[in-house]
């Protein structure tokens, strides 16, 4: 693969899932949206459904790793050369944070309409009749859509999760033969690997919401950081380390568990 077929995929592809996944986290989450309410079911096989697209599209390009975890996983393997992997991972973070972007953009009137709703981002009324815009809350009403946060904060079972459901998804990637004589995905793997991903959302994402990739967290995160939403709320810097650290581990121990037990 050339370096400009890497980015390309990685790019197109990556920016496909998030738009995606986002995407039904903001279906789900805004007002004025009609599946509002629709449920963890609906995200989980939003995310494994926006997986699948994403490595169809890229799986013949580049490989379609999509996720940093992967692409260390793989270069731990030998799949991946380690000269290639700054450009993947830059080309992720890049594709993260388009798809970020266009997921604003798909639902631009419904994040106004959720942001601006005092119900929702709790303002409330001064003696003057004015809107006190002080007390929408630290991580904001809308972060969820972009990055994903832990239902018990802590530090250290929030990154033991993230490692073990990343350890099961790139193990089961690398174990489809993912990056088969550089030919990319197989339809078949496509497949298995979305439902993988499907799994772990309804098995193991109940307590941090199953970041398994540190550019679906960061990359959106950033623009979260960055877009100009009324009553945003913070964008929780203080956590986002978990979901890069954790993927990251995960990843690393998932290529020398195959290394150990499948080579």
């Amino acid at each position: 693969m050339s370096s400009s077929d890497i980015f390309i995929g990685e790019t197109i592809g990556t920016a496909v899932l998030i738009l995606l996944g986002g995407g039904v986290c903001a279906a789900v989450t805004l007002k004025s949206s009609k599946a509002r309410n629709a449920g963890w079911l609906a995200i989980t096989f939003g995310w494994g459904f926006a997986v699948l697209t994403g490595a169809y599209l890229a799986g013949g390009v580049s490989g379609a790793h999509l996720n940093p975890a992967v692409t260390v996983g793989l270069a731990i393997q030998g799949g991946t050369e380690w000269g290639d992997v700054p450009l993947y991972l830059g080309s992720q973070l890049l594709g993260a944070m388009i798809g970020a972007l266009l997921v604003w953009a798909v639902y631009y009137g419904q994040f106004h309409a959720h942001l601006t709703d005092p119900e929702i981002v709790g303002t409330k009324s001064t003696e003057e009749g004015m809107v006190d815009q002080t007390a929408a809350p630290k991580a904001g009403p809308v972060l969820g859509i972009f990055s994903t946060g832990p239902e018990i904060r802590n530090g250290v079972q929030n990154v033991i999760t993230e490692i073990i459901a990343t350890v099961v998804l790139v193990l089961a990637i690398l174990t489809q033969g993912l990056n088969n004589e550089g030919n990319g995905l197989g339809v078949l793997g496509a497949l298995i690997t979305a439902l993988v991903v499907v799994g772990i959302g309804l098995s193991l994402g109940g307590p941090t919401g199953y970041a398994i990739n540190p550019v679906r967290d960061l990359g959106p995160r950033i623009v979260h950081a960055l877009l100009p939403l009324p009553n945003k709320g913070g964008s929780d810097w203080g956590y986002a380390w978990v979901p890069i650290v954790g993927p990251l581990v995960g990843g690393a121990l998932a290529g020398g568990l195959y290394n150990l037990a499948f080579a």
